[in-house]
């Protein structure tokens, strides 16, 4: 099965709208993917979580719903078992497109897996530099769409 890291926009985006293609990834494509994310995700989720409500128009009760919907899914790594090298290398791809996204990569890296992102800047930044581990939605969706024809 394809090792997917799902990079924070991803969920929020599923959040925000879990009939969307980003959503039907994550919430159906569990037989088809195995999804990580690390530990930070969480964090940064609860960082933005009033934010996600406003927009997404959620009470508390359908946002903790949809998070548990979104996040069941998706293995949640713990950051410590990612070795400093790999955790450095990830670091001197990031350092000039984003370095909060080290983690992301790293955790790619790590489990040999492709990080889905819907960040533009940071998907062309990685790819320029020859990294191939990413995915864009719509590769993903057109994969998941394929794998659920074939079922």
């Amino acid at each position: 099965m394809t090792k997917i890291i799902v990079d924070t926009n991803i969920v929020f985006s599923a959040l925000l709208n879990t009939n969307s293609r980003i959503g039907q990834i994550l919430i159906n494509g569990k037989g088809y993917f195995d999804f990580y994310s690390p530990e930070y995700v969480r964090f940064e989720i609860f960082q933005h979580k009033e934010k996600i409500k406003t927009i997404g128009k959620l009470s508390e009760d359908e946002f903790i719903e949809t998070y548990s919907l979104i996040l069941r899914n998706i293995t949640i790594l713990n950051h410590s078992l990612i070795p400093p090298e790999i955790y450095r290398s990830a670091e001197l791809l990031c350092k000039d497109i984003d370095i909060d996204d080290t983690i992301f990569v790293a955790v790619s890296n790590f489990a040999k897996g492709i990080l889905w992102t819907g960040d533009i800047k940071l998907l062309n930044g990685l790819k320029n530099k020859g990294y191939e581990q990413v995915i864009k939605t719509e590769e993903l969706y057109q994969d998941f769409l394929i794998r659920e024809k074939q079922k």
